[in-house]
């Protein structure tokens, strides 16, 4: 049976629909990205980690959003053409969603309700967001792009990880290992 988080309607960047119940069965790190953004070329790293572990059962996804500093204000085509031309990115891409404020996404609200705080490294990202008068509403919003969220297999969340952790971070890949060993 699939979990609420699996049947959330969702559209790709091609304008097909989807949902997470497509993955069924696989490792999920869903990602809100962005293209005008420093951490962009976080591109890099996801599409590697996806070349490294898709034959084994693991997908990354990306979720273009607009909620920071306007660093994704392009056309679903445009931001498939940039990932494409830029970042060689081949893991699968969804249309344009909102992760935070009243208009966001029913997938993200799902995600943040089932793991509310993320995993850092350190204070240091949170302080120097804060230290540009960026500060979450509420502790649980995603803090800013490229935030990754660890969906098992069987469509639960298990683990969320804040945006300056390299998606090749062993943080990252041994929480990818371990769902994928189960």
């Amino acid at each position: 049976m699939a979990t609420e988080i699996q049947q959330v309607p969702l559209k790709t960047i091609a304008g097909d629909d989807a949902t997470l119940g497509d993955y069924a069965g696989k490792v999920l790190l869903a990602v809100n990205v962005a293209s005008k953004c420093g951490l962009t070329p976080q591109y890099t790293a996801l599409e590697a980690l996806y070349g490294a572990y898709k034959d084994k059962g693991f997908a990354v996804l990306g979720f273009p959003a607009n909620n920071f500093g306007a660093q994704e204000p392009g056309t679903e085509s445009e931001i498939q053409q940039f990932c494409t031309t830029n970042y060689g990115v081949d893991f699968p891409m969804f249309a344009k969603v909102s992760v935070k404020g009243d208009d966001q996404h029913p997938l993200y609200a799902k995600l943040v309700a089932a793991q509310p705080a993320a995993t850092f490294k350190d204070d240091g990202f949170k302080q120097k967001l804060a230290g540009y008068g960026i500060v979450p509403e509420n502790d649980t919003d995603v803090l800013w792009n490229f935030e990754k969220f660890l969906i098992a297999k069987d469509g639960t969340v298990a683990g969320r990880f804040a945006p300056d952790i390299a998606p090749d971070d062993a943080i990252i890949t041994d929480a990818i290992e371990a769902e994928l060993a189960k």
